[in-house]
């Protein structure tokens, strides 16, 4: 473990911002971790992994300790199920190939998504009807204090719509080092329903989907919507879905009756952020090197040189507009980094 000076995070996060990390070391154990952690000399710590989920807006005056801990096994399994062990540097869609490979069913839908396995958990990350808690069992962490190795239950981890308890009461306390998911091997429980994967499958001429059919259909839906980090820089979707109320969507959808929307449980309704966007007229709108994305208003790209301030700012002026013209606060999904 070599830690170096004053480092370009550029390559770190998906945005490609251009701050600079005072500290920087990678780890590839979690003995390692432990060690980095626990460092006297650097009282300022900061983790990063995938950098897929947050805008940095300034240097890093840290010692940034960069998740690089890999590794897959299989923990147990019966004829129906597998039960995976997924280190947290693991890359999160090499892990959904690796169990289409495999046949092993349940993170089809989510193929695609950047960041690494470790920080998926926090987000409780998710996509086309499918969320990581439908597959979690369990993850370690490492308390970032004592040094010791937690394991949080399913319900111990408290999802919820890209939420969790590592986004509140655990938020900078824990550094998730691994995590066990039940897969099936079997009986795949296929869900097609959710946004465009049945028109793509029927496109394909496709009648009895695989896991692997589901899986590229969720790849060619997003490619076609969404800008690769590595071409373009964006941190997949800037906000979250909005949540109301039956009685604000009754009023909302009397006003906008071509508005679309998902059903939720108790008399719930998700209204798209990205229609809502690009209502307000932002989708394809560039400023400077910030800009909307032109096929996908809820994603913000970096064109080249854009400060992560920049992107806030126009993140700011979205969700202004948005709520002058809807009365509905759009929050920000991605972490930013002050």
């Amino acid at each position: 473990m070599t830690i170096k000076e004053n480092i370009s995070l550029k390559e770190y996060n998906t945005f490609g911002i251009d701050a600079k990390a005072s500290y920087f070391c990678k780890v590839t154990t979690v003995e390692e971790l432990k060690k980095a952690v626990a460092l006297p000399n650097y009282p300022n710590k900061f983790i990063i992994s995938g950098g897929s989920n947050m805008l940095i807006t300034t240097n890093i005056n840290a010692l940034v300790i960069h998740i690089a801990i890999k590794g897959i096994s299989i923990l147990k399994e019966d004829n129906n199920n597998v039960w995976l062990t997924v280190m947290a540097g693991e890359n999160w869609h090499n892990l959904v190939l690796w169990s289409l490979d495999h046949n092993y069913g349940g993170l089809e839908n989510m193929s695609l998504i950047p960041g690494n396995t470790g920080t998926a958990p926090i987000q409780n990350i998710g996509a086309y009807g499918v969320e990581l808690k439908d597959s979690f069992v369990s993850c370690n962490a490492l308390h970032i204090k004592t040094g010791d190795i937690h394991s949080f239950t399913k319900e111990e981890c408290k999802f919820g719509y890209r939420d969790s308890f590592f986004k509140n009461e655990g938020k900078g306390e824990y550094i998730i080092t691994s995590v066990v998911l039940k897969l099936t091997k079997k009986d795949h429980n296929l869900k097609i329903s959710y946004g465009a994967i049945e028109t793509e499958l029927q496109k394909n001429n496709i009648k009895k989907p695989t896991i692997k059919d589901v899986s590229n259909a969720v790849i060619a839906i997003r490619q076609s919507k969404l800008p690769n980090p590595a071409e373009l820089g964006n941190s997949g979707s800037f906000f979250k879905n909005p949540i109301v109320d039956k009685l604000f969507f009754d009023n909302f959808s009397q006003n906008n009756p071509e508005a679309p929307f998902y059903a939720l449980p108790n008399n719930t309704y998700k209204i798209p952020a990205g229609w809502l966007i690009e209502q307000c007229g932002f989708k394809g709108k560039r400023y400077g090197d910030a800009g909307v994305h032109k096929n996908q208003a809820l994603v913000l790209v970096n064109y080249g040189n854009a400060t992560g301030n920049e992107i806030l700012e126009l993140s700011k002026k979205i969700q202004d507009t948005v709520f002058k013209k809807f009365n509905i606060h759009i929050e920000a999904e991605v972490n930013i980094i002050k």
